[in-house]
Parts: C-alpha cells; structure tokens; sequence
C-alpha cells in the first residue's frame, strides 16, 4: 500500500511530504489509519538531526486515528477502533513487569531508533528502507504501523484531535504531577514553561488540589492562558530570579515541574523549593546539557529526579486522563491548534507559531 509520509531527508531542514509504500503487518502488528498527529518539541529535535535515528526518518509521536488492520496475533484492538498512540516498551524486562513501562530496559530501541527491533523498517521507497517506528508509530503520516502495545482504545465519540497530545506531551506534563508527585491537597508547586507540557502540568496541579499554583513563562499570552488554566500566581523570569520571587510569595514550594531543560531553569526549580521539597525536571534539548547544582540546596532533603512520559503507563494513565478532559478539568482544547497536514512545512519553520499544540489533522 502506498502512503503520504512527512520525511526528515536533511537535518534542520523542514520534513517533505513524499509518497512510500507500506511493507505486509506482522503478527503483533496494527495499520492505523491517522486522522490527527501533534507536534511535540521532541519531533522538533530528532528532525534537527539531535537524535539516534538517521534519515530518512518520518517522525511523530503523537498520533490518533483509526484501526485499518490488524496481525493475528493482536487482541487488544479491532479494525475500525478508534486509537491514540503512544510510546513502545517491551513487556519483557524486569521494569516492564513491575509496571515502569516509561523505563524500559529497550525504551531507546523501541522509540528513538525509528526501526523495528530487529532494525527493519515498515516504510520503503524504490526497494530502500525508511525509518517508521519513530517512538513505534511515525505518526507524521497518512498511515501507521505499530503494535497493540502502542495504541490506546479511546470512544469514538471524542475529537481525535484533541486526544493526539495525549500520547506524549500532556501525559508527560500531567503524570510529572498525578504520578511521580502525587501531591497531597494543599500543597504549593511552582511550574516553570507554559508549554503545552507546563500547562498540562497546571492543569493536573489543579486536579491533584495543590495551592498556590505559580506558572514562570516569559511569554505574557503563556502567563495569562496559564491563569486561566488553574494558576494561582504567574511570574516573568525575565523581572528577576523566579526562584526568590517564588520564596518570596510562598515561603517555598513543596513540588517544582521543569519544562524548559535549560540550566538557569533547572536551578531556578530546585532554588524555588522548600525543605524538604522535590523537582521533577523534564525539558529535553536534544545534547548533553550538564546543570551545576549548590550541593548545599540538597542537603535538608530537596531532591531532584527526572522522567520519562510521566511515569505512565499508556492503556491505564491515558483513559484515566480522558475521564478528566470528560469532566471539564482537563481543557485539552485550549492547548490545541488544527492545521492541516499539508502545511507542515510551514508549521515546521515557524515551529508551530503561537499554538501552544500544534496538531495536524489529515
């Protein structure tokens, strides 16, 4: 079968849409039909030649849209379900089977690579491989092969365009907060970047009960939607140091969230914190990106701790989302965008513009 891919050919270059032909399903494998594909700051980078996969490389990871086909080994889903996609993971190493899918022992080969394990590739032109499994799915296409592990049944009813972000951006920003936190009502915490990650992360601050909220984005529109969203306080970095500013109005914050991956960011959000107190920091920048950390901050029990996709487990932490989006707590709406999947090379280089999620829609 013939298909539109968005292909990375040349690093830092805008992807091109190109036709590629679609190898048979394996066994475990599901044809997913993409009705909508967020754009994620990850994309961003692997397209600027930042990561594992080598081009050709068709990415995006943040997929939704219909169930085409199935391998007759698949029993999770059926044709004509309708699907958000998210990361792969193994269900063999010791993480998987204690519930910490995010941490696969195989979470780089399965997601990063662009390959199938065994390093083939759903996606050819003129005989020669392209890579297709981008985080398993390379959603930046018309069609989509990846695995039951990867997809998430989701009621037809509901807007895929608003779910796509689900499978990567808000499920990092809000399990940072419901999951890896798990903060108790009442408690203060401070989210630094108002992107779609941060504002997820406000969002389920929200959820969870935590108060003050205090939002640090230098964009005033970011600022005000995250107000909007649930913030309590917002502050500009660029007025002055966020984490004294942050001390100043709360006494310190029992949680941080770090979206922005830059050192003065990560700082700012260990600085920001009361004792004992914890930051999880997710801004990812594609290279090494060495913090240098006052020892002494740690010493009367802050902490710092990374993750990955928000410690989530997709077919559990997903649905669990949705339900919240049902009730009006999780405004998936107001982060996203529609463009349609013909303009992504203009979407590309202006890096999705002003949308906080921009999304395709096919």
């Amino acid at each position: 079968m013939k298909i539109t891919a968005a292909l990375v050919r040349t690093p830092g270059e805008p992807p091109r849409l190109e036709e590629a032909e679609v190898t048979d399903l394996r066994p475990d494998e599901v044809l997913v039909r993409i009705v909508a594909a967020g754009i994620c700051h990850t994309d961003l980078v692997v397209a600027a030649g930042q990561d594992p996969a080598a081009p050709p490389l068709v990415p995006g990871h943040e997929g939704a849209g219909v169930v085409e086909a199935v391998g007759e080994d698949v029993g999770a889903v059926e044709v004509g379900d309708h699907v958000v996609l998210s990361y792969g993971w193994c269900g063999d190493c010791a993480n998987c089977v204690r519930g910490a899918m995010a941490y696969c022992a195989d979470f780089l080969k399965l997601n990063y690579f662009g390959t199938r394990p065994d390093g083939s590739t759903a996606l050819s032109q003129d005989g020669r491989p392209v890579r297709s499994h981008f985080f398993g799915q390379s959603s930046w296409a018309t069609y989509s092969v990846t695995t039951e592990r990867n997809v998430v049944r989701v009621d037809p009813e509901l807007p895929l365009e608003h779910l796509a972000p689900l499978g990567c951006g808000v499920q990092t920003g809000a399990g940072a907060v419901l999951n890896v936190l798990a903060p108790r009502e009442g408690s203060s915490i401070a989210i630094f970047g108002a992107g779609a990650v941060g504002l997820s992360a406000v969002m389920a601050a929200g959820i969870a009960g935590c108060d003050p909220i205090v939002a640090v984005d230098p964009d005033p529109r970011r600022r005000a939607l995250a107000r909007e969203l649930g913030a309590t306080a917002v502050i500009d970095p660029a007025e002055g140091d966020p984490a004294a500013a942050i001390v100043a109005l709360t006494g310190g914050v029992d949680h941080a969230v770090e979206c922005v991956g830059r050192p003065e960011a990560v700082r700012a959000a260990v600085g920001a914190l009361t004792a004992p107190g914890m930051c999880v920091t997710l801004g990812f920048q594609g290279t090494a990106n060495p913090v240098e950390l006052d020892q002494r901050l740690l010493m009367m029990g802050r902490g710092i701790r990374g993750c990955i996709e928000g410690d989530g487990i997709p077919q559990r932490f997903i649905p669990r989302l949705i339900e919240h989006y049902r009730s009006g707590e999780l405004p998936l709406e107001r982060l996203v965008r529609t463009y349609p999947f013909t303009d992504l090379a203009e979407v590309f280089a202006a890096r999705g513009g002003d949308a906080v999620k921009p999304v395709l829609v096919f």
